[in-house]
């Protein structure tokens, strides 16, 4: 037996105290083998063993709730015996390493867990995070995380139809990639994760194992330092081509019933697949490696139990049935082998030409992963950087140049450069396109559309991460909202920094309880999600970065309505108070190099009905257009909703839709700042919609019933963005010019030499 000793440990992610509990568990030293099967089931990425205490505070039932977290996706209600399956997963430090696999394997695991569920993957979404596009790095990441996405969604044939794309510093040194799938599965079709049925045949499925991101899920539970680059070989090598025939295959063969249960080879490989099916279906599953289809010499069991290659999936099949079940794959041309059986009992026995390896119980490597209550210790510096004291910034810039100079921050500026690599359209679902406020697919089969966004700030998360969590869910489902749909379910990541700081747990629990209560209050119960922690360089840690994904229903999918003006001369309502509060606000970031303040303050109900409301007027046919304020308040807001697509169809200086012009109120004295407030302030819970001038008065009765300010701004019409404040003139822009800023911002600076200096 290999001696274990502290170095071998530390490979393996092992603290002392954790070894002395794998002695406990398994009543004895275990292997070398056994170790590593610990080390990846035991790992951050794996277990949760930081973030399980307060995951289970939140809300995970629901009227439409089918399926909550636990299995491999969440699973909603939305008629006529069908259900919308959807989770997110990230894939962050693979894609530091090699921006173009990790991107790309990370989109080809999430559409794995969908299709294992029995559902169709129809639409994907991705919240990416980058460092400055100033400097070579962050493009040259940018650049290979775009191919990645845009090369295995398009291969497969699975649209990429929106998402959020953000750029700051504070993720320089760790970006983050979190991919959204989305699925239709008849509820009757939904399979699980479980082993069941002593004596069934475990069948090994898909493209065969190579020595690829072995220890992959270690990597992802570690900070990154300056020897980051060489855990290259623990990122995996993805085949969309394979993935598709995987797919294809898996979905046929779930339909003759003789699978009795399915999961994705992702993180941990084998190992996780077998050990979490055993687990969940409460029996034991014994296999032997040298069944395991390689497509590498001289593989040891060490090496086949934890490689994460890609597009491999492990079913339990109905005994009696094995040659149904081969014939399907066969018939795609894919590997499926016999690699062991369910067995009594509840341990994972693995085998090598028949001789025993390792023997370890299920629930060890599961269930009885250690759970820390860690300590939480608020930063000593989150008083100080909540304060702002606008005076204190200098003099306030013009309007009119705030307006060119924030229209073209790669965070607000069109995201065109990446969503011309992505196809949207394949499947024929696609309603509302990227850039819109919520993607939007249709049902096919019935008259529904599922509308779909996914958000997040950083900024605020930092200044409050209670108060921006809570922000994150209201922005998430008000996108929905404002597409027409209502919010029915939410999946989250959650992005942070090392755990076993304190300060970084206080950001982790606080963001969560903020989650929880928002989600509590706008009805969107989350149905599963991911946790990445350790996302830090050299002892920086990233802004505290909880993503949601919000899925909504439109019973009438014709009722669908997008950001852009569509009538000339029509009125344009804003939906809630315009505070001017500017804490956190790209404004400050930009205009002042600011980060501080408090967040936005949030009124759960109130948020609650601005959505009622707006998803009432569209289901009634009163609303034209609609677009959610965030990033660049409302001025950019108004602006976003005169951009036609012409630019993103490369037309010339003609492009650019209706101009608009709006008296912006202001309902708060900042002195010297308030028409930059006004103007620029990220206040929560607003919208801009557009109406019929007949049904304006109808709109407002509907606002005043359900207790939302509501008040007429302005008109659409002609070629110019003119806005007012108290009167006077603060912005007048051609709409094609304003456009051209920012639909062509981010490929100006991609337009530069690769390896540029920064």
């Amino acid at each position: 037996m290999t001696v274990i000793d502290s170095t071998v440990l530390d490979r393996h992610g092992i603290k002392p105290d954790e070894y002395e509990r794998i002695q406990q568990l398994m009543g004895r030293e275990p292997n070398l083998l056994e170790l590593g099967l610990f080390s990846v089931m035991w790992s951050e990425h794996c277990s949760y063993k930081s973030s399980r205490v307060h995951l289970k505070t939140l809300p995970t039932t629901g009227p439409r709730v089918v399926q909550g977290p636990g299995e491999n996706a969440g699973a909603v209600d939305i008629g006529d015996g069908l259900c919308a399956v959807f989770k997110i997963e990230s894939h962050n430090h693979p894609s530091f390493i090699e921006p173009y696999q990790g991107a790309a394997t990370g989109v080809g695991g999430i559409i794995r867990d969908i299709f294992t569920m029995g559902a169709r993957p129809i639409a994907l979404l991705n919240a990416l995070r980058f460092g400055s596009l100033d400097t070579a790095l962050a493009r040259r990441i940018f650049e290979g995380v775009v191919a990645g996405i845009g090369g295995y969604g398009n291969s497969i044939g699975i649209p990429t139809v929106g998402g959020e794309i953000v750029f700051d510093e504070m993720y320089s040194g760790n970006p983050l990639v979190n991919v959204l799938c989305l699925g239709i599965a008849h509820r009757s079709d939904i399979i699980k994760g479980a082993a069941k049925g002593t004596g069934n045949p475990v069948y090994y499925v898909g493209a065969r194992t190579g020595r690829d991101g072995i220890h992959g899920a270690t990597m992802a539970s570690a900070e990154f330092d300056e020897t980051s680059a060489e855990k290259r070989p623990a990122v995996q090598v993805g085949d969309p081509f394979m993935e598709k025939l995987l797919m294809e295959a898996c979905l046929e063969v779930m339909k003759t019933g003789a699978v009795v249960g399915i999961q994705d080879m992702g993180a941990a490989g084998f190992t996780c697949s077998t050990s979490e099916m055993g687990s969940r279906g409460g029996v034991g599953m014994t296999v032997d490696v040298t069944h395991v289809p390689q497509r590498e010499t001289g593989m040891i069991p060490y090496e086949i139990m934890l490689s994460e290659s890609q597009e491999r999936m492990l079913l339990v099949v109905e005994r009696g049935r094995e040659h149904e079940v081969e014939a399907v794959f066969e018939k795609w041309d894919l590997h499926a082998v016999q690699v062991g059986e369910v067995t009594e009992g509840a341990r994972l026995k693995i085998h090598e030409r028949g001789e025993l390896v390792a023997d370890v119980p299920n629930r060890a490597l599961t269930d009885e992963a250690p759970v820390y209550h860690r300590p939480m210790t608020e930063p000593s510096w989150q008083k100080q950087v909540q304060q702002l004291s606008l005076s204190d910034l200098g003099a306030a810039p013009s309007a009119q140049m705030t307006f060119e100079r924030l229209l073209a921050v790669s965070t607000i500026a069109s995201k065109r450069w990446a969503y011309r690599q992505f196809d949207h359209s394949v499947g024929t679902n696609t309603i509302a396109q990227p850039g819109a406020s919520a993607a939007v697919v249709r049902v096919k089969g019935t008259t529904r559309a599922l509308a779909i966004s996914v958000d997040g700030n950083g900024r605020f998360c930092y200044l409050d991460p209670y108060q921006g969590a809570m922000l994150a869910v209201a922005e998430a489902a008000r996108n929905v909202a404002c597409a027409g749909g209502e919010p029915i379910g939410a999946t989250n990541n959650l992005n942070f920094g090392n755990p076993e700081r304190p300060e970084i747990m206080w950001q982790i629990g606080a963001a969560v309880r903020g989650i929880g209560d928002a989600c509590r209050a706008l009805n969107a119960p989350i149905t599963g999600g991911n946790v990445s922690l350790y996302n830090e360089t050299e002892g920086r840690a990233i802004f505290p970065t909880p993503v949601l994904g919000v899925v909504g229903i439109l019973e009438d999918a014709s009722r669908t309505v997008t950001r852009t003006f569509k009538s000339d001369g029509a009125p344009v309502v804003l939906l809630g108070d315009n505070s001017g509060e500017l804490g956190g606000s790209e404004y400050l970031a930009t205009m002042h190099q600011t980060v501080a303040g408090r967040p936005p303050a949030l009124d759960l109900q109130r948020e609650a009905a601005l959505q009622t409301l707006i998803v009432t007027l569209i289901r009634d046919g009163l609303v034209e257009s609609a677009h959610d304020c965030s990033e660049g308040g409302l001025a950019i807001t108004l602006a976003e909703c005169t951009f036609d697509t012409g630019w993103a169809a490369g037309a010339g200086a003609e492009a650019g839709g209706l101009g608009v012009t709006a008296e912006v109120p202001v309902l708060a004295d900042h002195g010297a700042f308030s028409t930059n407030a006004a103007l620029f302030g990220e206040s929560a819970s607003r919208i801009v919609i557009s109406v019929a001038s007949r049904h304006v008065a109808a709109v407002m009765a509907a606002a005043k019933a359900a207790g939302v300010p509501a008040r007429q701004i302005g008109r659409v019409g002609g070629r110019r963005i003119q806005l007012t404040v108290n009167g006077q003139t603060a912005v007048d822009s051609l709409v094609a010019h304003a456009e051209l800023v920012w639909a062509t911002a981010i490929e100006n600076k991609m337009r530069r030499a690769p390896g540029a200096a920064s």
